[in-house]
């Protein structure tokens, strides 16, 4: 299953924000230097963190690597500009696409909109939604089994004078609930 992709906005909170600068930053200049090895690319990289400390990376000289893209003639500059303007408008529409798919199946998951939808994406749908209640109801089982043992423990921990009266009226009981639910755990107030 792979991660889930979040929302490219700015982070309001500022600790989130710096944390999440220095893992990108670091991700970010790892990807330079397996970019650099890989390709054999003079390959420079400078930042400042939004508190303004510097941050570079440079396979070879910074110096060297800055003069060489000085000396490129402005023209040159100019049109890299254009061609990553080109590639993010295309891959701003590529993601549009992508959202407008993914709210299309969204409708069609809680029922809406299934005129024009035929019988092999039904079936599809089915599968997913027969999925997705599988999965949600093994995790409520998690979650009620850990509120049980939760409350178990809370009893044998703080409640051995009530285990203790209750064990009168029902010894076979109480020795099977001790032995049977915790078998690592006997309590010191078991009487034989």
């Amino acid at each position: 299953m792979g991660r889930a992709k979040i929302e490219i906005k700015r982070i309001d909170n500022a600790t989130s924000r710096q944390v999440t600068f220095s893992k990108r930053r670091n991700g970010l200049l790892k990807k330079a230097y397996e970019l650099s090895v890989l390709c054999d690319a003079d390959i420079a990289v400078i930042m400042f963190s939004p508190t303004g400390k510097l941050f570079e990376y440079a396979n070879s000289s910074m110096k060297e690597i800055l003069d060489r893209y000085h000396s490129c003639p402005p023209e040159q500059r100019e049109k890299r500009k254009f061609d990553n303007t080109d590639y993010l408008s295309k891959e701003a529409k590529r993601l549009r696409h992508e959202v407008e798919l993914a709210k299309q199946e969204n409708r069609h998951l809680s029922g809406e909109d299934l005129n024009a939808v035929q019988m092999p994406e039904l079936d599809g749908l089915e599968l997913k939604l027969e999925d997705a209640l599988r999965k949600i109801r093994f995790r409520k089982r998690e979650v009620m089994q850990m509120e049980i043992d939760r409350l178990q423990q809370k009893v044998w921990t703080s409640s051995p004078q009530f285990l203790l009266a209750w064990r009168s009226c029902h010894p076979a009981v109480v020795q099977i609930i001790i032995f049977c639910s915790h078998p690592a755990f006997v309590p010191k107030f078991i009487l034989q």
